[in-house]
């Protein structure tokens, strides 16, 4: 069963969450976190998105944030 559509309005709160395919590694060490927090940097700055917080772990990661001018 499909599950429903998100709410993604500009403004909108998201916890966002992606582990890697059978809790496989997705980040191997600080080079890939760094890379992470770079390439994050870049989409938040050119979507108008806002991060309020995130979290790093070796096998999936949390964002926390608030939708700009391009849906998530």
């Amino acid at each position: 069963m499909p599950r429903k559509a998100r709410i993604d309005a500009p403004g909108a709160l998201h916890h966002v969450i992606a582990r890697g395919i059978g809790r496989r590694r997705v980040f191997d060490d600080n080079d890939d976190r760094d890379f992470f927090i770079e390439r994050l940097g870049k989409v938040v700055s050119d979507t108008e998105t806002q991060c309020f917080a995130w979290a790093l772990i070796p096998n999936h990661f949390h964002l926390l944030l608030k939708s700009g001018i391009t849906p998530i």
